[in-house]
């Protein structure tokens, strides 16, 4: 096995982008680093003369993978505790060590707590079911403006998750003091993998459900929507969006590319909902609004 990678800027990926997933798909890996402008590009080959081409097509470097990459992969792939304010430490639990929430616990503890410190609530995600654990630039933005706005709330407030995908944002509201919680996604397999991350963190009171968001019609009211989904999708129920919103509520949007920010601004301008912070990582945007006008 071989693989390929190249250090890329966000320019360069934008304008290759299109023809790297025509001819790789899921087999490029696009990865973001924590204080690095630079992007990680991977194709793992089993020819060492594809590899080859692509060095020449698209420039990078290749090697020779060892027989037991996948094994020396997986314990290498578990992620740093994730910290989100003070209040909250995401972590990815090693699917070999998840068979207890006591052991998840002795995992997360150390890297934040100095001597004597309030400990923050924790979410612990078994790597295995991991569709996001608040890595991803979207999540993790989106993740920070829910802690931001929900420090001075009274406990019980109302709170949707939009393409909740694992889960992880409608556990972090719970966590932040939430009431009602709903959680929606088109995807059965999310929503499954987002009840199973509830009950391994003994998280209860979200109501999970297996929808398409275009026809989400929902009963009452929310002081905080989070919304991760692509910006045309986002622009599309923008209108039904601010109807569900308490005129003092808030709105996270994300899921959207720099490119793509402009017009989804505009797009909350003609909804009249305004705009209170923008925050940006990498190639991805998250903005976080108030309730309308």
């Amino acid at each position: 096995m071989f693989l390929w990678r190249k250090d890329a800027t966000p320019g360069w990926l934008q304008q290759h982008e299109t023809n790297l997933i025509a001819r790789f798909g899921n087999a490029l890996a696009i990865i973001e680093r924590p204080g690095r402008k630079r992007l990680l590009l991977e194709v793992a080959s089993n020819s060492k003369r594809h590899a080859r081409l692509l060095v020449k097509k698209f420039g990078g470097r290749f090697e020779k993978l060892p027989r037991d990459w996948l094994k020396r992969l997986a314990q290498e792939q578990r992620a740093k505790p994730l910290r989100i304010g003070t209040r909250l430490v995401i972590d990815r639990l090693p699917s070999s060590r998840s068979g207890g929430f006591e052991t998840a616990g002795a995992i997360w503890r150390s890297p934040f707590l100095a001597r004597g410190a309030k400990r923050p609530s924790h979410i612990v995600i078994p790597a295995g079911r991991a569709f996001g654990t608040g890595e991803h630039a979207t999540t993790g933005m989106s993740s920070r403006m829910l802690e931001q706005i929900t420090r001075k709330m009274r406990p019980g407030w109302a709170a949707v998750d939009l393409g909740t995908g694992s889960g992880i944002l409608a556990l972090a509201a719970k966590r932040f003091g939430a009431g009602r919680v709903l959680a929606i996604d088109v995807d059965p397999m999310a929503i499954s993998t987002a009840r199973a991350n509830a009950r391994f963190n003994k998280i209860g009171g979200i109501d999970f459900r297996v929808a398409d968001v275009r026809k989400w019609r929902p009963t009452g009211k929310f002081n905080i929507i989070i919304a991760n989904l692509f910006s045309e999708l986002l622009i599309d129920i923008l209108p039904r969006l601010r109807t569900k919103l308490y005129r003092d509520g808030r709105l996270i949007l994300s899921g959207l590319l720099r490119s793509q920010e402009c017009q989804l601004i505009r797009a909350l301008r003609l909804n009249r909902i305004d705009i209170a912070q923008v925050r940006r990582r990498g190639k991805w945007v998250a903005i976080l609004c108030r309730g309308a006008l």
